[in-house]
């Protein structure tokens, strides 16, 4: 199931890449995600084969490096006003990316033999752990990427047996904290937020930072029920399908075009099919580094699918945000595909079923 699911993403992004092109009338962003395509899959394959046991001894230096990489990003010339990438002639590195797993194995490493996570004063390293890189990485400035730290740090956490209540105190005291959050923001981020409540639908397009979401619905509702490819009709002025970063951030929408509602739907299912089996996975895992692995790979690829679909349909912000394994992009899918490699790689490796159950606490 998972890697019939992976494939079949795969193949949608490709389609969706390739309606991008063809919208436009030019570009070969379809031919060199192919490229991408074929590159990450043995990336996938090398992922798998290594036993994670092995990579678990390296989970602290891999994260150290990655946080290193993440400063040298500011020595960097900006692109597009922004310090993300390394550049490596043929083509741009960005460390975020590598960050987002290394993080997940340096957290299960620590948390793997354990049990000071279960006091209030315990999440402090845990906690620790995650604002480092989000601090890096929002500087850069990314958005999106920091967002995924902490839904994977609570997952995980989860995962491993901490208390409920004390996760609820962080979660109403973050709550609380809210409006410093709004102050410490520059005026583009919170124009991004003022948007969300000032949709229309219909109409021209807005000039200010609503254009990008009046366009991705206004794609999204040209597929109707079963899309351009099924139903034969395509809008004569192009000018309606114009969307920066479409073949990137808002891949979503063009499934959407070229195979309706009926395309956004098997898409999602096969996301969630994902999902379920990745989660599968992680309950079946009685080796506590394999099950906080696979719980944290679960969780970073879940709420960046859920973030990405949300911000399309204007449930949440505009960010600059990938959808895994259908976005075009080499440092994305490869990273995506790697952490799909060590998913497989705990599913085959489930560890002793003689072994005691981790995690596993009476008093919650």
């Amino acid at each position: 199931m998972l890697i019939a699911c992976v494939v079949g993403l795969l193949l949608a992004g490709l389609s969706g890449i390739a309606r991008g092109d063809e919208l436009v009338g030019k570009g070969n962003y379809f031919s060199r995600q192919v490229v991408w395509v074929v590159l990450s899959l043995p990336a996938m394959v090398f992922a798998a084969s290594v036993p994670y046991r092995i990579l678990r001894g390296w989970s602290y230096p891999l994260f150290a490096v990655s946080l290193l990489l993440l400063l040298l990003v500011y020595a960097m010339p900006p692109i597009n006003g922004a310090r993300r990438w390394i550049p490596l002639g043929i083509l741009n590195f960005q460390p975020s990316e590598v960050c987002k797993l290394t993080y997940i194995m340096a957290l299960s490493h620590y948390l793997m033999h354990r049990d000071s996570y279960r006091t209030m004063f315990g999440l402090i390293v845990p906690f620790s752990l995650t604002l480092v890189p989000v601090a890096l990485i929002l500087r850069e400035p990314d958005l999106g990427t920091s967002l995924l730290f902490l839904p994977v740090l609570f997952a995980m956490l989860f995962a491993a047996g901490a208390r409920l209540k004390h996760m609820l105190i962080i979660i109403v005291f973050g709550v609380a904290t809210l409006p410093l959050l709004w102050a410490g923001m520059s005026a583009e981020q919170r124009s991004r937020v003022t948007a969300l409540f000032m949709q229309e639908d219909g109409g021209p397009a807005p000039r200010d930072d609503g254009y990008h979401l009046h366009q991705s619905k206004q794609v999204l509702a040209l597929g109707g029920v079963w899309g351009s490819e099924f139903d034969g009709v395509m809008s004569d002025d192009l000018s309606a399908y114009h969307l920066p970063a479409a073949r990137t951030d808002f891949v979503f929408c063009l499934i959407g075009e070229r195979w309706g509602m009926i395309g956004c739907l098997l898409t999602l299912m096969m996301f969630l099919g994902l999902f379920g089996s990745g989660l599968t996975v992680a309950a079946r895992t009685r080796e506590p580094f394999g099950r906080l692995l696979a719980a944290g790979v679960v969780s970073l690829l879940a709420a960046q699918a859920a973030i990405n679909a949300s911000m399309t349909v204007g449930l949440m912000p505009i960010t600059g945000m990938t959808l895994p394994l259908m976005s075009y992009g080499g440092s994305s899918l490869l990273s995506t595909c790697f952490a799909l490699g060590l998913l497989i790689n705990v599913a085959l490796r489930p560890g002793y079923e003689v072994a005691p159950e981790p995690f596993h606490h009476y008093d919650r």
